[in-house]
């Protein structure tokens, strides 16, 4: 299938990008950073904008790069780029787990980083590491310069904080410390997409767990926190039966009722879901704080 006819601009600098935004700001306008979504969308139908404006070739928006104990992340790296970074590797682990479970090879080539938060698909990879990996997002508007918490940014299907008239310019993560990070998923056997992705990051002192963060991504309309299997584990050993009680609390504070339901699951089965991959992500991390005394 073809798309709609419409009228493309190259940005190649963030203030070109906002003064084309505000130029065709009574039309049908999208940015164009990867492609992997908007593009087949186009193609099928189900968006058709009247103004494609190309901010991929943005450099400044480009890298990762490290100032003190943050890193940051240009909007438009791609995927492969990512994860390819020591520094990524070092500073945001949970990032780093899902990113390397995005799509393929291609995907992973032409795909942003910042595409995926901005489109806030909630059945992709990126929403739950980026809440357990407490991100700061900053956008780029015509009053200059401001940062979203990353608890404050996610809305509902494709919808954030952003403005209509703001451009994702960079993701900043403060450093996991010695936190290992996880990404355990069941994906779309027909798209790749997460039925569920559960996230964590987990910090310990000895045997007990000092902090952790969960997260989960597929399950409903946004990327939401397990603050139920955060509580049962904090302050605990992580072994195989406070793993198995905590991953039981997955659904804890969340309405069960808003879950999603399609063709690739239903509510229940998303729910049932939820519990194997929090255990799968807990008990990867797990094994990895293990790794070192194993070493030893």
């Amino acid at each position: 299938m073809f798309p709609d006819q419409f009228d493309y601009y190259k940005a190649e600098s963030v203030s070109e990008a906002l003064d084309l935004m505000d130029e065709h700001s009574g039309e049908e306008t999208e940015l164009l950073a990867g492609g992997h979504s908007l593009l087949p969308a186009m193609k099928s139908g189900l968006s058709s904008p009247d103004v494609l404006i190309d901010i991929g070739s943005i450099d400044s928006m480009h890298g990762v790069s490290v100032e003190g104990d943050t890193l940051s992340i240009g909007a438009m790296t791609p995927y492969d780029d990512f994860i390819e970074s020591e520094d990524a590797r070092t500073h945001a682990p949970a990032l780093v787990a899902a990113v390397e479970q995005v799509g393929d090879t291609q995907v992973r080539n032409m795909g942003t980083v910042g595409g995926n938060l901005a489109h806030a698909d909630p059945a992709s990879d990126l929403p739950a590491p980026a809440l357990v990996s407490d991100v700061t997002l900053v956008a780029e508007g015509p009053d200059g310069e401001r940062e979203i918490p990353v608890d404050d940014y996610f809305f509902g299907m494709y919808a954030t904080a952003l403005g209509p008239d703001e451009l994702l310019t960079r993701i900043e993560v403060p450093s996991a410390g010695d936190a290992v990070g996880t990404y355990a998923k069941k994906a779309s056997p027909s798209s790749g997409y997460a039925m569920t992705g559960v996230a964590a990051l987990v910090e310990t002192d000895g045997d007990s767990v000092q902090s952790i963060r969960v997260g989960a991504n597929g399950v409903m309309d946004h990327g939401v926190r397990l603050e139920g299997v955060e509580d049962a584990l904090t302050g605990e050993t992580l072994d195989d039966d406070a793993i198995e009680a905590a991953a039981e609390r997955a659904t804890d504070g969340l309405d069960t009722d808003m879950f999603m339901s399609d063709l690739q699951a239903s509510a229940t089965f998303r729910e049932q879901l939820l519990r194997v991959y929090t255990k799968r992500a807990l008990s990867e991390a797990a094994e990895q704080t293990a790794s070192p005394a194993a070493a030893d």
